[in-house]
């Protein structure tokens, strides 16, 4: 489901819970139609809602503070009570107007100060109640993003040294029977660790960052394969600042070497690739290697174990940063012309 219809569907539930129980109230208290009541207290409950939450979105914007939808008790309170205010009126003439009922005043519902006060007091209250359930829980959930954010920095820990351990030992191998290409290999693996020193200090990079520190991970990697590795990157320009997880291909495109690409007897290519899919960009690793299930060495157990690892952590860093309802997710597909396909979905957005 898209984030804009989950948050009109959240909204409609609030209007019908706050409208319902308000209209029988109202009922009650001025031995009133329910029917009528209910009809005109829905009416007025949209405006409102509108009012409200779109003066909180345009003063989200003009604070210009991405991620910090939350304004404050004083402006949310005031925001309530003028949605109050002006949506009681409007409502009224929209309900009055749909029922054929000319308006006798310029500001109907608005018939007395004793009116006045029972309308804010009954509306108010559920408003501010709402407010502090919705605030509550955003805190609730930034919490929790923020420890998983510092467990995700520990699996981080625990990734990167693998990768680390495993081309020190190709290094040592190469410094005696090849000092060339040791000698390259040294200079991509200061490339590498570099940026990934760089990367660690921020929560989010663009794509063009995260491709080049692919560069030099897969460069590492041709220097133990040879020929039997080949890569190819596709980033169109306009998404080359598109936001994403430090590092978050990484373990991807490890997975797709260790069961993909070392198993084949000729090797294969890589093929890193990025594309616009309406408000996504879709992110895919494509390998033309034995494809799932296809490897199987004396080692595999282990190997499996870490890639398990390493994907699970693409998802969960997904989650974490972009949310469970934003639009943001991770797929492995076996494409029918073989090899493994496995397809990163990201927001369209910059860090």
């Amino acid at each position: 489901m898209k984030p804009w219809m989950s948050m009109l569907l959240r909204q409609l539930g609030i209007v019908l819970g706050v409208a319902i129980p308000l209209a029988a109230l109202v009922a009650f208290t001025f031995h009133q139609s329910y029917a009528s009541t209910l009809y005109y207290s829905l009416c007025i409950a949209v405006c409102c809602s509108a009012l409200v939450q779109g003066l909180h979105e345009l003063l989200v914007r003009l604070r210009g503070r991405r991620g910090e939808r939350w304004l404050g008790w004083p402006l949310t309170f005031g925001l309530i009570v003028v949605g109050v205010l002006l949506g009681n009126p409007i409502g009224s003439a929209i309900a009055n107007w749909f029922a054929g009922v000319p308006n006798t005043t310029l500001l109907p519902g608005y018939a007395n100060f004793e009116t006045v006060a029972f309308l804010l007091a009954i509306s108010i209250t559920p408003g501010v109640a709402i407010a502090y359930f919705f605030n509550s829980r955003e805190r609730l959930a930034a919490a929790q993003a923020q420890a998983a954010e510092h467990r995700l920095r520990l699996l981080e820990a625990q990734l990167e040294p693998h990768m680390l351990f495993n081309t020190l030992a190709n290094l040592r191998a190469l410094i005696e029977s090849d000092p060339a290409r040791a000698q390259a290999m040294l200079d991509h693996l200061i490339a590498f660790l570099r940026a990934l020193l760089q990367g660690s200090r921020l929560g989010g990079h663009g794509l063009a960052a995260e491709f080049a520190r692919l560069q030099d991970y897969l460069a590492l990697m041709q220097v133990r394969m040879g020929p039997r590795l080949r890569s190819r990157f596709e980033l169109p320009a306009e998404l080359a600042e598109v936001e994403i997880p430090p590092l978050l291909l990484q373990p991807i495109v490890e997975n797709a070497i260790q069961h993909g690409l070392e198993p084949a007897l000729d090797g294969g290519e890589i093929v890193i690739a990025a594309r616009r899919e309406g408000e996504s960009v879709l992110v895919e690793v494509r390998d033309s290697g034995v494809g799932l299930g296809g490897a199987v060495s004396p080692t595999a157990a282990a190997a499996a174990a870490h890639t398990g690892f390493g994907l699970a952590q693409v998802r969960e860093r997904l989650a974490t940063r972009f949310g469970a309802t934003a639009d943001a997710s991770f797929e492995i597909r076996s494409p029918a012309e073989g090899g493994t396909l496995a397809i990163v979905r990201l927001p369209c957005r910059a860090p």
